[in-house]
């Protein structure tokens, strides 16, 4: 149930962004939930060893590389899913950080067990 929901939760941010930004595009619900799908296992498996080889630049930036290494798993998660296109290098930094306040702003009312809870 937590897997489920916390897709939906990225589905929920993806649609957000795609209507904030002018260059992100869904093209309906299935794709919509595709691309979370996907946005997640490219969080989960891809994410992890680009933080890991970029560590050095991450801590030059102060950290702000990350704001990049987000933007390229969006557009990555574009180039996988036919529905979902990122248009632009902009767009895809923008997407990213309001994929980012969205997805953690939900994620506030999803416990750890992937349960709804009040706050």
């Amino acid at each position: 149930m937590g897997f489920v929901l916390r897709v939906l939760v990225n589905a929920a941010a993806l649609w957000v962004a795609a209507a904030l930004v002018p260059g992100i595009a869904l093209r309906g619900l299935r794709y919509t939930l595709l691309a979370a799908l996907v946005l997640g296992l490219v969080n989960a498996i891809v994410r992890p060893v680009l933080v890991f080889l970029t560590l050095p630049i991450t801590l030059l930036t102060l950290g702000l590389f990350i704001f990049v290494l987000n933007a390229f798993c969006l557009w990555l998660t574009s180039r996988l899913v036919p529905g979902f296109a990122v248009h632009g290098f902009v767009a895809s930094v923008l997407g990213a950080l309001v994929i980012s306040i969205v997805s953690w702003a939900l994620n506030a009312f999803v416990s750890d067990a992937g349960r709804w809870r009040r706050i």
